[in-house]
């Protein structure tokens, strides 16, 4: 376990779940560089402290100790949410001494002081930007933060046309801040007369497959590929499982949910999950999912990690496109825990069916958790997999 320092004292920090073999900090330069900067200018924090993106509860974790009138945290991802929780309550921190907020709630009604950690998505930081610019008022402290990788002409492009005048800062570390003063002649933020773009809307290409072509699916900011069909997700539909009669289906990781719809409107009788860590994912999944598979048919949707939540041996079928990246850093763990958690809930005899770009290599991890992996379908970037839980010893 990691310990960052600030000046308002030394907390130990981990990413959820906490895994020792984890080498990945929940928190980086771009955290500390704005922490330094609040606590070296003095900033005011005894009014609504609004904190967006923060990725692991790094920057909460620490301002709690600074003892804001209203601390508040709106973030998409429930790993992120998770790991929060578990910093807060570590550092010794009052149970109610940060409000919770996913991106679907409402955000405040005003905001003193506003600290955006800049996300991957620029959609997501538009949207969020958008849907904070009521709380902002003419003297609200406005500071984003990201490393240097992050932080493109197009990223403050958003800070002022929507919030204000925009410069930033030099970098340290390879880490970034960004100071947007909102317009003090109106008293409201920036010259954003524009209305916000999200959730986007598009439809499904014509060689999508039958029941599908050309159905309009809505996508919340943030979403993987939120303006298109991405050309795995493609891949995969023309080559999913079919004749599933009554199975019980998860649709791992779901985005939007068109792969899981793809299932509901092929398969009359099947029942399906939807299940991500984003609630922008989740709520994407749902609103396709109530509009196209008709107001008769019944889905469980859940925002959580993965499946673990769901009982051993509860399902039939997992379908999974899973993400090999966490925010910048590319890796192979997220899939590993979905893999190991999709045997676990599956039933014995129950299968496995993962889309992922070639170089991946997942067949080598399918084989080492389910003992077993057969290639289904493939193209020149795609592979489509199959995995079938066989030895019920393992659980």
């Amino acid at each position: 376990m990691n310990r960052l320092t600030t000046s308002w004292g030394t907390f130990p920090l981990t990413r959820f779940p906490a895994d020792p073999r984890d080498p990945l900090r929940a928190w980086d330069a771009a955290d500390e560089y704005l922490l330094n900067h609040l606590a070296e200018t003095g900033t005011d924090l005894s009014g609504t402290v609004a904190v967006v993106g923060d990725r692991w509860g790094a920057l909460v974790t620490a301002l709690a100790a600074a003892g804001p009138a209203r601390l508040v945290q709106i973030g998409d991802s429930y790993l992120g949410r998770s790991a929060t929780a578990e910093n807060l309550a570590r550092s010794g921190a009052a149970p109610d001494a940060v409000t919770l907020l996913t991106t679907q709630d409402p955000p405040p009604e005003r905001v003193d002081v506003l600290l955006v950690r800049v996300p991957k998505s620029l959609a997501l930081l538009e949207d969020q930007l958008h849907r904070l610019v009521p709380a902002v008022h003419e003297s609200t402290v406005i500071v984003g933060s990201g490393m240097v990788k992050e932080i493109h002409t197009s990223t403050l492009a958003l800070f002022e046309r929507i919030l204000g005048t925009t410069r930033t800062s030099l970098a340290v570390k390879k880490a970034r801040l960004i100071h947007t003063v909102p317009d003090a002649v109106t008293g409201t933020p920036g010259s954003a007369a524009d209305a916000n773009p999200w959730p986007y809307r598009y439809a499904l290409p014509a060689d999508a497959p039958a029941g599908l072509a050309g159905r309009t699916v809505v996508n919340q900011a943030g979403v993987f590929c939120a303006d298109r069909l991405d050309i795995g997700t493609r891949f995969f539909l023309h080559h999913l499982p079919t004749g599933l009669g009554a199975a019980r289906v998860a649709d791992l990781g779901c985005g939007n949910g068109v792969v899981g719809l793809a299932v509901a409107l092929a398969e009359p009788e099947a029942e399906l999950l939807f299940t991500d860590e984003s609630y922008q994912a989740v709520a994407s999944a749902e609103e396709n999912f109530r509009t196209h598979a008709g107001a008769d048919r019944t889905a469980e949707f859940v925002v959580g990690d993965g499946l673990a939540a769901a009982a051993p041996g509860s399902l039939d079928l997992v379908l999974n496109n899973p993400p090999f990246h966490s925010h910048q850093a590319t890796t192979d763990r997220t899939a590993r825990r979905m893999f190991a958690d999709a045997r676990r809930a599956l039933r014995p005899g129950g299968e496995l069916w993962v889309v992922g770009n070639r170089h991946l290599g997942y067949h080598v991890t399918l084989r080492r958790i389910f003992g077993n992996a057969e290639l289904v379908a493939s193209d020149p970037k795609f592979v489509v997999l199959r995995a079938v839980k066989r030895d019920v010893r393992r659980g």
